[in-house]
């Protein structure tokens, strides 16, 4: 089956349930991109923060991952997935919450702001790894890309939306207070999905220990070549990638001089094209297929973060140049998300999506941290320009292990290799 033969997938916007679920997601990630911005700006401009420790902050959110091994074979056994996605909402939104209360009392600390990183990350593996398996309960398998492509468009909405009223929201009421939208965020995601019915199939008979299940969900990712494939190529994508998010924020505010206000609104210009890749990236994929789309993404994606080390000139000059950056980055993320997401839900097993998603973001999200904090020792060894340049010309290597694989020749979710 070609990639222009491929069935029509169902209408998911008449879907009642799955409307509630993106709404709730919506809703979530624009508070996210409030405190993406706000944390670290807390760290740099209220605690003098070191670009290390800075790098350390951006670490913690993504080093709760490393459990996802355990975490996702645990996910596995439990019948009723949308409770732990509930649990995990509630937790980041009381999580968050002891910033702005702390901040009320003159008592915020670099090492409650490493807590809260911790923390927040840990119920965000949580919520990832039950979303893997609620996800398949309300999506048909013919509209796995459709759903993907959805879900990324309100990701790609936040991401414009969201920076610019961080920034304005941080400027005007102090980043600590701006990340009370998030945790309100969290609370409504909680409630609409308290709201979806849905029928999710118990876990089968265990037929080996927790160990045992991690142990499986290792070798399905590592032994099958689509998933080995992905996983090469994100986790390298990811780590250089990583780099630069750790530098970013301090590089536009203390090397470019930007205002918490500006760089708001370069990044929410910017993101202007990962909502053009989410709404792409489905027609893309039916025109060349599948996995041409997806290897296109993971080139465009980092290839632009190198061109940041060369921003200068008037702040306005500096504010269009990063916010163009921003654009063709995003645009390429989208089309590299949306595609590799679909395909990963269309080769995993129905009852390995927990341990499969939990072996894949242990080693995925897990060499964030390990990213990060490279980041921040480049940027103090070499500096923040340099170490920006490796970061893109890095991640662009992560191509290779797609064209090195099945998932090149790819066009649509029906083809032999998945």
């Amino acid at each position: 089956m070609t990639a222009v033969d491929a069935p029509p997938a169902p209408a998911l916007h008449r879907d009642r349930r799955f409307r509630t679920f993106w709404i709730g997601q919506t809703i979530s990630a624009f508070g996210d991109r409030i405190s993406e911005l706000a944390l670290p700006l807390i760290a740099v401009s209220l605690l003098a923060a070191t670009p290390v420790q800075v790098s350390v902050l951006t670490a913690l959110i993504w080093l709760p991952n490393l459990l996802g091994l355990f975490l996702g074979a645990w996910v596995d056994q439990r019948t009723h997935k949308r409770r732990l996605l509930i649990l995990a909402d509630l937790a980041r939104a009381a999580v968050l919450l002891s910033l702005p209360v702390a901040y009320l009392f003159g008592a915020i600390t670099l090492t409650q702001l490493y807590l809260v990183a911790l923390l927040s990350g840990a119920g965000a593996v949580l919520f990832t790894l039950g979303q893997q398996a609620f996800f398949v309960a309300l999506v048909p398998r013919p509209a796995y890309v459709d759903a993907n492509s959805k879900l990324s468009l309100s990701r790609s909405l936040s991401f414009i939306a969201g920076p610019a009223v961080g920034g304005g929201l941080v400027q005007a009421l102090s980043a600590p207070v701006a990340i009370l939208v998030d945790a309100v965020s969290f609370l409504a995601s909680a409630l609409l999905l308290r709201r979806i019915p849905v029928t999710e199939a118990p876990p089968p008979p265990r037929r080996t220990s927790t160990l045992g299940l991690v142990r499986d969900g290792l070798v399905l990712v590592l032994r099958h070549p689509v998933l080995r494939a992905a996983l090469g190529c994100t986790t390298t994508v990811n780590f250089f990638t990583f780099i630069a998010a750790a530098l970013l924020v301090l590089y536009a505010n203390r090397e470019l001089h930007l205002s918490p206000g500006a760089i708001g609104v370069a990044f929410g210009v910017g993101a202007l094209g990962g909502l053009a890749g989410a709404a792409l990236a489905p027609r893309l994929s039916r025109a060349i297929g599948l996995g041409r789309t997806a290897m296109i993404g993971v080139v465009v994606f980092p290839a632009p973060l190198a061109l940041t080390a060369l921003i200068a000139g008037p702040t306005w000059a500096k504010v269009a140049m990063l916010a163009a950056i921003e654009m063709v980055s995003s645009l390429g993320v989208m089309l590299m998300d949306v595609n590799l997401n679909a395909l990963l839900m269309a080769v995993t097993p129905d009852d390995a999506r927990g341990r499969r998603a939990g072996a894949y973001s242990a080693v995925n999200y897990g060499i964030r941290p390990l990213g990060a904090l490279v980041g921040g020792v480049l940027g103090t060894t070499l500096g923040l320009r340099p170490a920006l340049v490796v970061a893109g010309v890095g991640g662009v290597l992560a191509v290779l292990w797609l064209l090195a694989s099945p998932v090149r020749h790819i066009t649509t979710l029906d083809d032999p290799a998945t």
